[in-house]
């Protein structure tokens, strides 16, 4: 061997050399790249992600408007169907009106019987004054018979002591004394009993004309109740709005009450997002909400605010609400639900149903609003189509006792006679002697 030829093994590298600095080469890269993406991640979560709170868990939600009739009836006639619009005021379904006429007419007939009752009773006032009158001069004519009755028997007692008298004479004139007083006193009784009738009788009506007895306001307001029935044959939409689960149908007869269809004002939807209570530390009522639907999906963005936090779970508010304190016990994650207004302009260039899928996301930087609204509640809805104007009721009320109150002047008082002797005058009739 020739010692001027090195060997193939002297002064070259380790097999291994190479193969191990590029893998400390590529940990060393991969250490640095999970670093800067921790870090990445880190300053992300803290300057960003910590300010906004966000749920899939977020669905569209509107007042659901029932149709339920006022008064019971046979449907007769049904003006609009699923999925239509309608206006605020607008008739949706008909009752037959028959039932509602007859009650109406038996309410009108109930109210003239209750009108001539009264006059009745106000005419009895002066029958019984004349009754009183005509016992009271009894009372006197009696009362002379006993003082005429007392003076024979005196003069009788006086001739008797000198024997020109007889006996039974005497006696004869003391019974007839004795009647007398008997007499006098139940033509007392008498008038007694006749001022006690008419007090009774004054009590009925005495400071009040006809139309304002209590037994005629009482008969008046039923003739306005019908009247009512008859204004509620016709069902109107409250509210502006699209039909939605509509149930009946032509021929059905409906009790009040009963639901017949619902009115959705699509105008008006909210969402309802149900937040983790992890999640509710940094909500607070007012803050801005970016939400978007999977109707339209990222295309559209609805720009809300918290108008209000739940003031309790789902849970707690279920139907059947958890019994925590029987059984095994595993904790779940409770859930909130969150009001967040939407922007009637957006709804409107975008409109939304019921139920729908939501996307929100909170931004929770502000920290200046409220966890509880404190202001005054004013009025969230209000409709004035179901209001009626009853000014025909009372001019139908006026026709039936005007009809038959007859000749009579209105007020009974005025038609009273003057109190008898010994009687105090009644308000009705010094009210008609004042006239």
């Amino acid at each position: 061997m020739n010692p001027n030829i090195p060997s193939a093994s002297a002064g070259a590298p380790a097999p291994g050399a190479p193969t191990s600095g590029r893998r400390k080469r590529a940990l060393l890269t991969l250490t640095a790249l999970v670093v800067t993406l921790g870090g990445a991640w880190v300053a992300y979560d803290m300057l960003v992600a910590s300010h906004y709170e966000s749920t899939e868990n977020a669905y569209v939600q509107s007042n659901l408007v029932q149709i339920t009739p006022q008064i019971g009836g046979t449907v007769t006639a049904i003006l609009v169907d699923d999925t239509d619009h309608v206006k605020a005021g607008q008739p949706l379904v008909r009752l037959d009106p028959a039932d509602a006429k007859v009650a109406l007419q038996q309410a009108e007939a109930a109210l003239a019987q209750a009108v001539r009752q009264a006059r009745t009773v106000y005419a009895n006032n002066g029958s019984l004054s004349a009754q009183v009158t005509l016992r009271q001069a009894e009372v006197a004519r009696v009362r002379n018979e006993v003082v005429r009755a007392g003076e024979d028997l005196q003069r009788r007692q006086a001739l008797a002591g000198i024997g020109a008298v007889s006996r039974e004479e005497l006696r004869h004139a003391e019974a007839q004394v004795a009647s007398a007083r008997e007499q006098l006193a139940s033509a007392e009784a008498a008038v007694l009993a006749a001022r006690e009738q008419l007090a009774s009788n004054q009590a009925l009506t005495e400071g009040t004309p006809v139309e304002s007895n209590p037994a005629v306001q009482t008969a008046a307001a039923r003739v306005r109740e019908a009247w009512l029935a008859t204004q509620r044959l016709a069902l109107p939409a409250p509210v502006e709005g699209y039909v939605a689960r509509r149930s009946v149908q032509l021929g059905q007869r409906v009790a009040a009450g009963t639901a017949l269809m619902t009115i959705v004002p699509l105008d008006q939807v909210w969402v309802e997002a149900n937040f983790k209570e992890v999640q509710l530390r940094k909500l607070r009522i007012g803050q801005p909400v970016t939400l978007t639907a999977d109707l339209y999906g990222q295309q559209v963005t609805y720009r809300g605010r918290i108008a209000g936090l739940g003031v309790g779970t789902g849970a707690a508010f279920a139907l059947l609400p958890a019994q925590n304190a029987t059984g095994n016990w595993i904790k779940v994650v409770q859930r909130v639900p969150v009001r967040v207004a939407l922007d009637a302009k957006e709804i409107a260039a975008h409109p939304l149903r019921v139920g729908l899928s939501m996307h929100a996301e909170v931004d929770v930087r502000r920290q200046d609003g409220k966890l509880l609204d404190e202001r005054a509640a004013a009025v969230g809805s209000q409709t004035q189509v179901l209001e009626i104007d009853d000014a025909g009721a009372n001019a139908l009320v006026r026709q039936v006792i005007a009809a038959n109150l007859g000749a009579a002047p209105r007020a009974a008082a005025a038609r009273a006679p003057q109190p008898a002797p010994g009687l105090p005058a009644s308000p009705a009739q010094a009210t008609a002697a004042g006239r």
